[in-house]
Formats: structure tokens, C-alpha cells, sequence
């Protein structure tokens, strides 16, 4: 059974010629594969049923969690980033679920960048902190200090390039 469609493409040579797959005929199949085949899917589409059903509860629930959940993202803020790219929304608990989105985003780019100072500083220091002694030394241990190649480190594991500019006025 071939449409036009796979007869049209066939033509044109955009495709190798292949044959049209058939669907196989009742009267080839036997009386006992039958039955085994509907038996086996019922349990299987009824497992599939109650698996999207758990799924749309726990959705469902998630989005009662957001009513009033209030992200650090203001939502003025997420408004105009959204109108800015054309998205059109009225549901809040959708708006508050992007910006959800996005401060995950945020913090994890944070995270990143703060386990880079931190490498950073742990392989300057164990040369260049090795005569210091007293409280000074105890403090400088404990602050750690975030400079742009870290978060350029960070931000290119995500596929973001950042470049300090030229030179400063």
C-alpha cells in the first residue's frame, strides 16, 4: 500500500526506491496469536493509562505548589523578558514556573563558577600561602574570591562565551 506522497518522493529520486510496507491481513494471522497479542497489549495500555495519570497528578500538584510558591525572580521582571520575545501568557502559575526555570539556570551557572574560584584558589595557594601563619592565613583559607575567568569557565560549559572587553576607560 504506497500513498502518493511516497510514490511522488520515489519519483523524484530524493529517496531510495523501497518498498511500501504492508500492514499484515487478519486471515495470515492465527486464531492463537491473536489472543496473545490483545492479552499482552491490555495490561500494557492499562499500565500506560495509569502512568499518564500519575503524571497529570503529580503535574497537577506541581502547579498548585507554584500558586504559591514566589520566585526570587520578580515576576515584573519575568513579564518583560517574556513580552520581549514575543510570548503571550495570562496563567501566572506558567510565568512563575519559567521563572523557576530560570533561577535554577541562574544558580547552577553560580555554582559552577564558585567551584572554579574555588580550584583556582586551592592551586594558588598551596604555593604562594605556604610561609604565611596566624589568623591572617586562617581567613584567607575561607574567602574565596569570584573573577571573570570563572564565570567564563562556567558559562562555556553551558555554551555561553563571555569576553572581558578590550580595555577599560
Amino acid at each position: 500500500m504506497s500513498t502518493s506522497y511516497q510514490e511522488a518522493a520515489q519519483s523524484t529520486g530524493y529517496y531510495p526506491l523501497t518498498p511500501a510496507p504492508t500492514a499484515p491481513r487478519p486471515s495470515q494471522a492465527s486464531p492463537d496469536s491473536q489472543g496473545a497479542s490483545t492479552s499482552a497489549a491490555q495490561p500494557q495500555s492499562s499500565r500506560q493509562v495509569t502512568e499518564e495519570a500519575r503524571k497529570d497528578r503529580s503535574l497537577a500538584e506541581f502547579l498548585l505548589m507554584l500558586d504559591d510558591y514566589e520566585p526570587l525572580v520578580p515576576n515584573e521582571v519575568t513579564d518583560y523578558y517574556l513580552q520581549r520575545v514575543g510570548f503571550e501568557c495570562e496563567d501566572v502559575r506558567l510565568k512563575r514556573l519559567l521563572s523557576l526555570a530560570a533561577q535554577k539556570f541562574v544558580s547552577d551557572i553560580a555554582a559552577d563558577a564558585y567551584q572554579h574560584a574555588r580550584i583556582r584558589a586551592n592551586t594558588a595557594g598551596g604555593r604562594a600561602r605556604t610561609t604565611q601563619s596566624g589568623p591572617a592565613s586562617a581567613r584567607d583559607k575561607t574567602k574565596t574570591t569570584l573573577a571573570m575567568e570563572d564565570l567564563s569557565a562556567a558559562l562555556a560549559e553551558y555554551g555561553i562565551t563571555s569576553r572581558k572587553p578590550e580595555f577599560y576607560m
